[in-house]
């Protein structure tokens, strides 16, 4: 029971961190944002995230910065899951496009 009631929770963290992922790497892949402004960028991702539900990483917590020419987005943010009575899961993500 332990088992599963972890899994039921950790679960949609990790598809919201893959939902961060992807829509990080289409804003990478459009060339439309390759020379664009920061603020371009931020506005793409609020619509982007929009559309995937996505609540844990808003547009001013992206770090936006170039290599090499290329865009490069990151953040940091954790989920804290309750369990049960004062048990909980805490975890990290830093979903990036850096290679």
């Amino acid at each position: 029971i332990f088992a599963a009631i972890t899994v039921m929770k950790v679960v949609p963290a990790y598809a919201e961190y893959m939902a961060i992922n992807k829509v990080f790497s289409a804003m990478v892949a459009d060339p439309n944002l390759s020379d664009a402004k920061p603020s371009q960028i931020r506005e793409s991702y609020t619509r982007r995230s929009g559309i995937d539900d996505i609540t844990s990483v808003k547009a001013n917590a992206i770090e936006i910065s170039r290599d090499n020419g290329k865009l490069v987005l990151s953040a940091k943010y954790h989920v804290e899951k309750p369990l049960f009575s004062n048990i909980g899961l805490y975890i990290d993500f830093a979903p990036t496009t850096a290679k």
